[in-house]
């Protein structure tokens, strides 16, 4: 065997070493793309989806608060639903057991047993639930215990003139609902909103305290959310708690002569 032919099998053997080692490094290069950088971006779509349907909850709630309160006889939406669906559970319907009821010390109801329905984002992939309830935008993390209030309900409470202002939110369908991708969501408002308005005297010889009773779902718990925004937002004291139903005192103070203001309005959700 002459030089030559040495030569030659030598840079045989050399490109075979180069190209198995850059087929290597790629394949190193693939595996380590899908075993970390795969799950980060399936995260950060996951994290869009659910930021994304928060900012649509919001809207939803602002097209609630035009039929309410601006006399708008009807809404329409389209919005992108990713990651999970949307869907309508009708206040009469739905196995939610979620209640509110006003009421006084010697036992008259203002409003009895509501329930509001609502209309719920439920995430496959982020395993949250975000719902508008009651006017309210809440989030709930299925895995732990606990929610926020993404947007706050239109209540107050009027110290200068002693007044307290309840909006009841009764969402409702006549068919059952549900949408994945692109949908629009209908809505409008129905029949004629409920009104009462209560004088609360000064003395008032039976020393009525005014009383809001708000009954937990087990199964979607929205508790903590309400809770810090009656306590925190509306200044009532802590709750007494007997079951699934919290107690509240709603703060119209007793001193003096006040008012106690509640609207109900029915919206109905004809499409999604």
């Amino acid at each position: 065997m002459n030089n030559y032919e040495i030569l030659s099998n030598e840079q045989g053997v050399s490109e075979s070493i180069g190209f198995m080692l850059i087929f290597t490094i790629v394949i190193a290069g693939i595996a380590l793309v899908t075993l970390y950088g795969y799950p980060m971006l399936l995260q950060q779509q996951v994290g869009a989806d659910e930021k994304i349907m928060e900012k649509n909850m919001i809207v939803l709630q602002n097209d609630i608060k035009s039929l309410a309160y601006k006399t708008v006889p009807f809404k329409e939406t389209s919005l992108k639903i990713g990651g999970g669906s949307l869907t309508v559970y009708d206040s009469l319907t739905s196995p939610s057991t979620s209640t509110i009821s006003i009421y006084n010390s010697v036992g008259e109801y203002y409003i009895e047993s509501f329930k509001p329905g609502e209309l719920r984002y439920e995430s496959v992939s982020a395993q949250t639930d975000i719902s508008l309830q009651n006017g309210a935008v809440v989030l709930r993390p299925r895995i732990q215990p606990g929610s926020v209030m993404l947007a706050e309900p239109r209540w107050f409470y009027d110290g200068q003139t002693n007044t307290m202002v309840i909006n009841l939110i009764n969402i409702t369908s006549a068919t059952i609902m549900a949408k994945e991708g692109i949908g629009t969501v209908r809505m409008k408002l129905v029949g004629e909103p409920y009104y009462n308005e209560t004088n609360i005297p000064f003395p008032d010889p039976l020393s009525r305290e005014l009383y809001i009773d708000y009954t937990t779902d087990s199964n979607q718990n929205y508790s903590v959310a309400w809770d810090n925004y009656f306590t925190e937002e509306l200044n009532m004291p802590p709750p007494s708690i007997t079951g699934a139903t919290r107690t509240y005192i709603l703060p119209i103070n007793a001193t003096y002569p006040g008012r106690l203001v509640i609207k109900k309005f029915e919206v109905e959700i004809q499409a999604i």
